[in-house]
């Protein structure tokens, strides 16, 4: 089972640094890496569909520029919404 998780948070975090764009590359790289290990199994999933939205629309979210993501409400939603990017 760890082996599975180990995998999955490798895989998670190659997604986050190759995005398309520099800047988001940056951006959701270092937030996947700094909250990877903090997150449960389940969670880890709810990070696997958040990647899965287009960049333009992570940004504009990140930016306050729309105040919801298709993907619900959950704990990826929320640490990102109060990520401070470094």
């Amino acid at each position: 089972m760890t082996f599975e998780i180990d995998k999955l948070k490798k895989r998670l975090i190659y997604r986050s640094q190759y995005r398309g764009t520099k800047e988001m590359d940056k951006l959701i790289g270092t937030f996947v890496k700094q909250n990877i290990n903090i997150l449960n199994n389940h969670e880890l999933l709810d990070l696997e569909k958040f990647l899965e939205i287009d960049d333009d629309v992570l940004y504009k979210f990140y930016n306050g520029e729309i105040n919801e993501i298709d993907i619900g409400k959950n704990k990826i939603i929320t640490l990102f919404k109060n990520y401070t990017y470094k």
